[in-house]
This record gives structure tokens, sequence and C-alpha cells, in this order.
């Protein structure tokens, strides 16, 4: 058979973080699937707090699901085989092959990485096996020198099984010709002669005052600029972690979340940041909290610890004044937790074996175990005027919850209450990430916090428009492929 791909494997690597890797494999993945080719993404070590549960019942990175969303295939462990989720500064839950193998600090799992590559070789063999195309994804950037011994994620995975690799650079930062060459200047003979060759991205303004740019950078390379990819505004597209700085002022309905140390799953609010009337705002450490109408509190990688940062900052005050004067407040999974009555951590999940306060405002208390519950679920709304309203999502979470106010569930998910409603109906908590993603359930909650709207938003339209967005701009670089291929 012959493939209708220029390369049966490509990696993706980046001069920085945030290069956009991550847009660049969805694009090419993208374009390859127009093609009929059967491609798959692959990222060997991913560290974000952002994930998603596959289809295989594991977890991985988001940019990965998404990806294999562009891929037009349900996401699976193989995608992701490495996952770190940090919990501190300096440690995080190590997850392999969907699962969690420990909990580990920075020095241990340096040395854990010799392990970690073997399951990283066992999924690429597999994917390499299925599909026509594999289009993997570094992290971070290859030139960081501290992190070299035993890599798994970038050049030290691209020599393992011999895989070309392109290398993008992000212009909007500035310095990118700069960020080239040092990149080139901290890899081996053997790694420079792996990139075969460059992807400007971010560009906006005048292509031809970059020309001569480009041409003294070919030059003394010697190695191509394959392409030069335009600056896209408002793309709707999963982050892989960190919470964009830019606010979505929109409309007069406002939602504010406080922005956790260890927030995860900062994707439950992208329907409410592209919904047209609301004024979706993240509150940072020492930030004034303004007045609301609803607010959100997210998940966290580590409950116990972001609780004591809102106690901290204020919260627990604000949050009284806010129901005192007819608020709406949602908890979802570690936000979920925190509303209860306490965390109880007996085996030392989330650090010294104790128990936190929480805020009080369920009567509930919540049990960290060291089994993670993994589920995409779908069913119905159960909360005051939602009742039967189609509602689907995903459950990640070390804990188990339990109380009188479970007794009034906010939804019914594969056949069994779910969540929590107090009896006033000011409060909702539920351990279901991605509620606001069915447009009927996130207009069904937002009614129920007060915002009567006949706009929807449906972020499954949003994302495929935005995949076939960077596809279309990602075409000059397919075709570089192409005649590098031939």
């Amino acid at each position: 058979m012959t493939l209708k791909a220029p390369f049966s494997a490509l990696m993706v690597q980046g001069t920085t973080s945030d290069a956009g890797k991550s847009t660049v494999v969805a694009a090419l993945c993208r374009l390859l699937t127009r093609r009929g080719v059967t491609v798959a993404p692959f990222k060997p070590q991913n560290m974000a707090l952002n994930s998603a549960v596959t289809s295989d019942g594991g977890e991985i990175g988001r940019a990965q699901a998404l990806q294999a969303l562009a891929c037009r295939i349900a996401p699976h462990t193989d995608m992701n085989p490495v996952l770190l989720k940090p919990s501190s500064n300096t440690g995080a839950q190590v997850i392999i092959h969907g699962k969690v193998r420990a909990e580990m600090d920075a020095h241990d799992y340096q040395q854990y990485k010799s392990i970690a590559m073997g399951a990283v070789l066992e999924s690429y063999a597999r994917l390499r096996q299925q599909y026509d195309a594999v289009v993997v994804e570094g992290a971070g950037s290859p030139a960081e020198i501290n992190l070299r011994a035993r890599d798994i994620a970038n050049m030290g995975f691209a020599e393992a099984v011999d895989c070309p690799v392109i290398l993008v650079a992000d212009i909007d930062r500035g310095g990118v010709f700069a960020h080239i060459i040092g990149t080139l200047a901290c890899l081996s003979d053997s790694e420079r002669a792996r990139i075969i060759g460059f992807v400007i991205n971010r560009f906006r303004g005048d292509i031809s005052l970059l020309q001569p740019g480009i041409e003294w950078l070919e030059q003394q390379t010697g190695k191509p600029v394959l392409a030069v990819l335009p600056y896209l505004q408002g793309l709707f597209l999963d982050a892989e972690d960190a919470v964009e700085a830019m606010q979505a002022e929109r409309g007069a309905f406002k939602v504010v979340v406080p922005q956790l140390p260890r927030i995860s799953n900062h994707t439950d609010f992208d329907a409410l940041r592209a919904h047209p009337d609301i004024d979706l705002q993240f509150i940072q450490q020492g930030q004034a909290i303004p007045p609301a109408d609803l607010v959100i509190l997210p998940g966290s990688k580590n409950t116990r610890g972001d609780l004591a940062w809102l106690q901290q900052q204020g919260w627990p005050a604000y949050l009284a004044k806010h129901l005192r004067y007819g608020g709406k407040v949602i908890g979802i999974c570690g936000g979920f937790q925190m509303l209860g009555q306490c965390v109880h951590d007996p085996l030392g999940v989330e650090g010294p074996i104790g128990e936190s306060k929480a805020l009080g405002l369920l009567d509930m208390s919540t049990q960290l175990t060291l089994e993670k519950r993994l589920e995409q679920v779908a069913g119905h709304c159960a909360f005051a005027g939602a009742g039967g309203i189609s509602v689907a999502g995903y459950e990640i979470h070390m804990g188990v919850s339990h109380g009188a106010a479970m007794q009034q569930p906010a939804f019914v998910v594969a056949g069994r209450p779910e969540g929590a409603v107090s009896d006033d109906g000011q409060i909702l908590g539920s351990y279901l990430h991605g509620m606001f993603d069915t447009p009927a359930a996130c207009a069904a909650l937002l009614r129920w916090a007060g915002l009567a709207s006949d706009h929807t938003v449906d972020t499954s339209a949003l994302r495929e428009a935005s995949l076939e967005r960077i596809a279309d701009a990602a075409l000059p670089l397919m075709e570089a492929l192409d005649r590098l291929g031939n």
C-alpha cells in the first residue's frame, strides 16, 4: 500500500513551551485525515493538569484528546503513555498508560524515566502498527540541558525511534531567530541532523519584511524554513495547561472563578468564556474579588492545599456575603469537595495524613482515596427547573463524598444520583467535568444561576471549526513536507 503521507512518523518539537506544537500537530493530523490517511497523535510525556478520559478508561493530556478529534478517532491511552500531574512545586502524580502509578518528586522521577521509556516505546509501537502515520509532539524544549539525561520527551525519544523532527518557534514572543539558533547549539550533532526544517509560528505583518531573516537563518543552518504560519485569533481549542490571561468580558452576567494554584481541567469553562452574555473572570492571588452573579469553584489537583489557599485569600467571607445577597455557587470536582464540611485524608493522598476543614456550605464530607475514578458518563439534570435535560461529561477524582446533601442530587448519570444541591437551591456541587459542554444542560445551569438568555454555545461545533481553520492555515507546511518526502 502506498501511503498518502510524506512520512510514517514525524516529531514536532518547539524552541519553547507554548510555541504552538500542539496546534501544529492537530493541524497536520486533520490535513492527513482529509487525505484518507489513518493517523494518530502521540506525545511520549506530558505535564499538564488538563486531562481527558479515554475510550479505554484511562487518562491522557487534553491536547492529545483534541488531536485525536482532529484525526476523527477516539482518544486512547497509547496517545500519551506518560502523564505528569503536578501536585506541588516539586512533586507530581505519575500516570502510566492512563493509570496512576505513583506520586514522585522531581529527583525520583528522573531516576524512573528509564522505566517510563519502556511504556513510551510500547505505546508508540502499537500506534505504528495500527496507523499509516503517527504525528509526535515533544514537550517544552529539547534545549533544556538539565532535563536531557534519560530524556523521553524530545530528542531522547526521536533518537530511540529514528524519527525526523521539525522545530517550531513562536515569532510573536520575539527573538525567533535566536530561539532557533540557540536551540540548535544545545543539541548534539546527530540531533541537529535529525531536524529537517523549521516552522515560524504566529506571524502577523508583511511577510516580505521577514524574508531577509529567513534567508539568513537558512544560510546559517543549512536547513529550510518549511512554513510561516499566521497568528489566528479566536480559536476554540482545548488548552493544554495554562489559564489564558485574557478574560472573556462579553456580557452583563458576571461569573468569577478562583484561579487555584493547582487548578485542573479549567477547560470546563470554555463554553462560558465563549458565551456572548457572560463576563467570566479568573481571580488570581491577591486580586480583589469583584461582585458576581455566579461563583464557580473549579477542579483541583490538590484539594486540601487549594482549600487552604482559598481560605487565605478571603474567599469564605466573600462567599458568605455572595450567598446572603442571593448569588449562586457551583463546585466542580475538587471545588465540590471544598463545599462540604471536611476533607479527610487518612492515607496521605495529598500530603501529610490528616483532615482539612472545608467551607461548610453543603452537608457532606469527603474522604480521599488511592483509587482514581475515571469514567465518561451521560445522563440528565436533576436540579430544580431542569429535570430530564440531557447532560454528558466525565469524572476524574480521587475521593468519595457522602452526607445528607447527596440526597438531593444535581444530576443522574450512568443510572445513579450524582452531586448535590443545597436545600435553599443556591449551591450546586458535582464531580461532573464538562457539564457546560452540552448546550441544553449549559442553558439550564445558567437559568438556575439567574441568566435568562436565548444564546447557546455549541462547543463541539466551535472546536471543529477551529480544527478546520488551523488545518487550512497549515497547508503550506504540508506542501513543504510533501516536497521533502518526494
